[in-house]
């Protein structure tokens, strides 16, 4: 049976705001049939491991309890886990690794430790194409960064070089930093940082290794400096490992003249744990 149409013929007289309501109640409608046509067709996957949910864009339950998520109590720079509150009344929690060897950043934030089911939404995501998971990734970053995106004026995804870029096709941190800015209304500039020249795969480098590797290989382009000075600014991407990328980063921005550089990634390896990917 054809479902009757809310047509502006058929609405004609109503009161607007009844008609409004209407209206929205019908585009609600359709939008539900036809969700349940694609579900019907497709049904809704667990973004890691493949298996039926409920919902399109999640984790299944036992995904999810696998997932280690970063909780308070955390760093204030560095992000990673505390084993018990420190400080206190207003005082900042910072760890001792980060009074050891500051990072080159202000804040760095993740959604979760770099485990099985991080590692394999992150593998999915970069080389398999799954743009799809990109905004729910997306979503959970929003949520694990709100502090650092509350004031912050523009994302700022770590930049691929021109050639890896074609041969990947597209850079996953600018697809996790636009749809982080969606959410969060925090605009997007992903010109205002550039990678100068090609590095090696990180993967297999030790800390000093990866650290020589990248050293001087992102820089401002001179077209973005007036536009950066005095910014503050959240540099995106999707794992945080020793970090030698995300201080060669964060030094080419502020030395160009942002005013703060925070650090939003999906997942971060800490001590050591769990394989570092490129």
């Amino acid at each position: 049976m054809d479902m009757p149409r809310l047509t502006d013929a058929a609405l004609e007289g109503a009161p607007a705001p009844l008609a409004a309501r209407l209206r929205g109640f019908g585009r609600g409608v359709a939008r539900g049939l036809a969700r349940g046509a694609v579900d019907f067709a497709l049904p809704p996957l667990c973004m890691a491991c493949r298996a039926a949910v409920e919902e399109p864009g999640c984790l299944c339950a036992r995904c999810w309890s696998r997932v280690g998520f970063i909780e308070r109590p955390f760093c204030d720079r560095l992000g990673t886990p505390l084993p018990h509150e420190m400080g206190e009344g207003d005082e900042v929690p910072v760890s001792a690794a980060a009074l050891a060897d500051p990072p080159a950043y202000a804040r760095a934030r993740a959604v979760a430790l770099f485990g099985d089911v991080a590692r394999d939404l992150i593998h999915a995501l970069k080389y398999a194409d799954r743009l799809d998971i990109a905004a729910p990734m997306a979503r959970m970053m929003a949520r694990a960064g709100a502090d650092i995106l509350t004031d912050a004026q523009a994302l700022v995804p770590v930049p691929l070089h021109g050639f890896r870029l074609w041969r990947r096709r597209f850079n996953q941190s600018a697809a996790l930093a636009q749809a982080i800015g969606r959410t969060a209304g925090v605009p997007v500039r992903p010109g205002w940082l550039a990678r100068r020249r090609a590095t090696l795969p990180q993967v297999g480098l030790d800390r000093a290794g990866r650290a020589r590797n990248v050293a001087g290989a992102f820089a401002v382009p001179e077209g973005a400096r007036a536009e950066l000075a005095g910014r503050r600014v959240v540099l995106v991407d999707d794992v945080l490992t020793t970090g030698a990328t995300i201080d060669a980063c964060a030094k080419a921005l502020a030395r160009a003249g942002a005013a703060r550089v925070d650090v939003l990634v999906f997942a971060r390896v800490v001590d050591g744990r769990g394989a570092p990917i490129s």
